[in-house]
Order: C-alpha cells, then sequence, then structure tokens
C-alpha cells in the first residue's frame, strides 16, 4: 500500500519529513518554501488517491499563489504532530 492511499499514512509521511527537515535545522520559511513547492508538485504530477487528496488539488488549482502558499503553510501546521518525532 502506498502512502498516498490512506490519508493517514501520507500525514504520518509528512510529519517524519518535516521533522527531519527541522531536525537538520530547516528553518520555517525554508520549510514553508518547500511544502509550497511540493504542493505544486502533487497537484500537477500526481494523481489524487483519496478523497481528502482529491480536495486538496481542487483548493491548490483554483487557489493563487498566496492562497497557494497558505494551503502549504496549513498542511506543514496539519502534521507537525504527526509521524515520528525525534
Amino acid at each position: 500500500m502506498s502512502v498516498l492511499d490512506n490519508f493517514e499514512s501520507w500525514k504520518d509521511f509528512l510529519g517524519d519529513r518535516l521533522h527531519q527537515a527541522e531536525g537538520q535545522g530547516m528553518n520555517d520559511r525554508s520549510v514553508s518554501e518547500l511544502a509550497y513547492e511540493i504542493g505544486g508538485y502533487l497537484a500537477t504530477e500526481v494523481e489524487a488517491k483519496n478523497d481528502q487528496e482529491a480536495v486538496l488539488r481542487e483548493l491548490w488549482n483554483v487557489a493563487d499563489e498566496k492562497e497557494q502558499h497558505a494551503i502549504a503553510n496549513m498542511m506543514v501546521k496539519l502534521v507537525q504532530s504527526e509521524g515520528t518525532q525525534s
């Protein structure tokens, strides 16, 4: 099963990556920018595997750049308590 198949697995995966980045000293601004880039990639290159991802993709696609940054920042906040924290 892919991490994209289940939204909870997806959040855990993103949480793990976030904690890894923070552990390597990445600052909040860099994390935010990386989340924005990942959001853009997912919206254009990866097929949604569940309803939550489909909604996120639709929201991303109708948002302007400022709103896309806000979505990315909200996803970072959403997964801050997910995954395994070091």
